[in-house]
């Protein structure tokens, strides 16, 4: 692995053009094949491979797992949705196969529970015994010389002892063939694994791209016991587009109970709300405008914005409430009038807080800063777009909601009357 340190963002091209020539430039050199991948300060999981995304195949043999991880790396290396496509199955290592005659092992005595007790007890780390002492106690281990070098011959001359108790050669049963097989066995779930991973050139969305790699696995007509499943961001991404909904609705209904709670009403805290889709209007159109996908880190920026933008509302509806309550000739509209009045200044100055803490992030500056950048550009988009909208549109939200609150208030007292007036002739016939 070789790692490189690039220049400032002023004396290079953009990152994705600096990789997509690095690529085309190692590309012409015959014999190597070079993976390029930018080192992340953020990483979610997964194996350390050679390009950041991962795609993990599983079956439940290994030969029927290689066999579709290769076909599934041949058809990501033929679209152009994907680059610097390998995977981590590497089949050069030497092994050694006993191939067994089982008639004539049959023949001897020996079963196949014989012979796996007899190599590991020769070439693991089989505790034959264990001696105590004095609060210790020590395993002994019976294994051959771990550096004696082994050949065939060396291999065929390892004794069994037969269920009959003869002590017979390895020879006499079995033969050894060489052949190449995988250097680690990988395993995820207790299942065989292998993962292929690969990386996406610029303008090429990580949803996009998931998408095209089942459209492959219905194409190669993959079947039903073989499984695949994502690792690192590429798995944190698919959880995130099932669970993120689910989110955002759990952090609106929790602001809103608090709200409600805090200001003893069920209408008035949808005014307060109502700046959240103004905000992510805002971080959308950033995004799309400065060619940014909605990633993780975008994600996280859309997060951080229901917590920001609904302050602008909270600092109006409360002066509103609170003048209205204490002025009784006071109409809303003047009310909300005076809160824009008296709140104008610390709404512009907490806007103006939060958005030069994320502008430095949106500018991006520094080594890795384009990862870190839809997070700076989701967030002072939405923060842009809610300040210039709510300051006109709240305003006008609290006044039809505080009518609604009122048509609501006057229906309850009209049905509590007439319920009063149904009651009230019982009550005198009865005396």
């Amino acid at each position: 692995t070789i790692y490189a340190q690039l220049k400032n963002k002023k004396d290079r091209p953009p990152l994705d053009q600096t990789l997509r020539e690095m690529r085309a430039a190692v590309a012409k050199i015959p014999g190597i094949q070079v993976f390029i991948n930018p080192q992340q300060s953020l990483r979610f999981g997964g194996r350390q491979t050679a390009s950041q995304y991962q795609l993990i195949i599983q079956a439940l043999n290994a030969d029927l797992t290689n066999q579709w991880a290769n076909k599934m790396l041949q058809e990501m290396r033929k679209d152009p949705r994907f680059t610097d496509v390998t995977t981590d199955a590497q089949y050069n290592a030497l092994q050694a196969n006993i191939v067994v005659d089982t008639e004539k092992a049959a023949a001897y005595g020996i079963n196949n529970n014989l012979l796996r007790t007899t190599l590991e007890e020769a070439f693991s780390d089989y505790a034959a015994a264990q001696i105590q002492s004095t609060g210790d106690s020590y395993d002994v281990i019976i294994e051959y010389d771990a550096n004696q070098p082994w050949d065939d011959q060396k291999l065929s001359r390892i004794h069994v002892t037969s269920s009959k108790g003869d002590q017979v050669p390895l020879s006499a049963f079995a033969h050894i063939e060489r052949n190449t097989g995988p250097v680690t066995i990988n395993q995820t779930g207790q299942l065989v694994s292998t993962t292929v991973s690969f990386n996406l050139p610029a303008g090429e969305a990580l949803g996009d791209a998931t998408a095209q790699i089942e459209q492959i696995k219905k194409d190669i007509n993959m079947p039903a016991d073989v499984f695949t499943s994502y690792g690192g961001t590429a798995q944190i991404f698919q959880q995130s587009q099932g669970s993120t909904p689910y989110l955002i609705l759990a952090a609106v209904l929790t602001i809103y109970v608090v709200l409600g709670v805090l200001y003893e009403s069920f209408i008035h805290p949808l005014t307060i709300l109502s700046g959240l889709p103004a905000a992510a209007l805002g971080a959308l159109l950033a995004l799309k405008v400065f060619g940014f996908d909605l990633s993780i880190i975008a994600l996280i920026g859309l997060l951080m914005l229901i917590g920001i933008v609904k302050k602008n509302a909270i600092m109006m509806i409360d002066v509103a409430l609170e003048t209205l309550r204490s002025s009784s000739g006071m109409s809303p509209a003047e009310a909300i009038h005076e809160a824009c009045v008296r709140r104008f200044r610390p709404i512009m100055m907490t806007t103006f807080c939060a958005l030069l803490g994320a502008l430095p992030i949106a500018v991006g500056g520094g080594a890795s800063s384009e990862l870190r950048q839809p997070l700076g550009i989701a967030v002072v988009g939405g923060l842009v777009v809610s300040q210039i909208l709510t300051l006109f549109i709240t305003p006008v939200i609290f006044l039809e909601m505080n009518r609604l609150n009122d048509f609501l208030g006057r229906f309850g007292r009209r049905k509590d009357e007439d319920q009063h007036r149904k009651e009230t002739p019982t009550a005198i016939a009865a005396e």
